[in-house]
């Protein structure tokens, strides 16, 4: 089975729904968070949209970028993460 590929914004607005159900809406995941995962080595591009120049990341990946950045991300709004 090919995985999901999904562009920078998609990639957020899919962790930005994980993070929101999370933090009751205190937190936020925008594109240019994608591209931090990705020079910070949370996420790597997985290959090249038709365009050529459009990063896919696999949505799979996203989500472990999105969790394993989750504990940090919920200090910063005040709130505590819960297992």
């Amino acid at each position: 089975m090919d995985p999901i590929l999904l562009t920078a914004a998609q990639a957020a607005a899919h962790a930005d729904r994980a993070r929101q159900a999370l933090s009751a809406g205190a937190a936020h995941i925008k594109s240019c968070t994608i591209r931090q995962w990705r020079s910070r080595g949370h996420l790597a591009p997985t290959g090249l949209a038709e365009d050529g120049r459009t990063r896919l990341y696999a949505l799979a990946d996203v989500a472990r970028a999105e969790r394993a950045t989750r504990s940090r991300a919920l200090r910063m709004v005040g709130m505590t993460e819960t297992r």
